[in-house]
């Protein structure tokens, strides 16, 4: 468990973290903190990239591009610092999403983190899959990682009327790609 100090500390490595390059130049970096589910990297960062790049020709960003994304994956006791500090919630939750302006200096461009919590897609996901077959973990990994991004993008859920126009459309991004199952797999212990 990770206390509020640990929390800031994690954020600062992640931020310094090289990543990869997506997207016209934005930089890509990808944690996995969680070791409960095998996350396939490979297709995590192809529909991470496919998915933002999608959030900002629907919603572009006022000013310059994005520059960076971190998206680090979690669960339930590694999200609950994360949710305590950033929201002043007790307990786990799906997913959070910061954003950070560039401060003088720095060259310009949205800076992004999404915390994603794993366990929970798992176990969500397992549950609306028995509902819905076309639904599976990866399916709710995916749209935790949407709703990230369409948070990176300015959308607010703060209503209910936000939450449904956010909903529809981080289903219809979804719609549009191929969901590998392989995305998210139970790890063998």
């Amino acid at each position: 468990m990770y206390g509020l100090g640990s929390c800031s500390k994690l954020v600062f490595a992640v931020a310094q973290t090289p990543g990869l390059r997506l997207n016209g130049g934005m930089t890509f970096a990808l944690h996995n903190l969680q070791r409960g589910f095998r996350v396939d990297r490979r297709a995590f960062r192809a529909l991470a990239a496919g998915l933002a790049r999608t959030a900002q020709e629907e919603r572009p960003p006022q000013g310059a591009p994005w520059r960076a994304l971190a998206v680090i994956l979690t669960d339930d006791a590694g999200i609950a610092p994360f949710n305590q500090a950033v929201m002043g919630h007790t307990g786990a939750t799906d997913v959070l999403t910061q954003r950070y302006e560039p401060v003088p200096g720095e060259p310009p461009g949205l800076i992004g983190e999404i915390v994603v919590n794993v366990e929970q897609a798992w176990r969500t996901g397992a549950r609306l899959a028995r509902a819905r077959p076309s639904w599976s973990p990866a399916h709710e990994l995916a749209l935790y990682l949407a709703h990230g991004l369409d948070h990176l993008s300015g959308a607010a859920d703060a209503t209910p009327a936000g939450r449904d126009r956010m909903r529809r459309r981080e289903l219809r991004w979804l719609a549009a790609r191929i969901i590998p199952r392989r995305l998210l797999l139970r790890a063998i212990p």
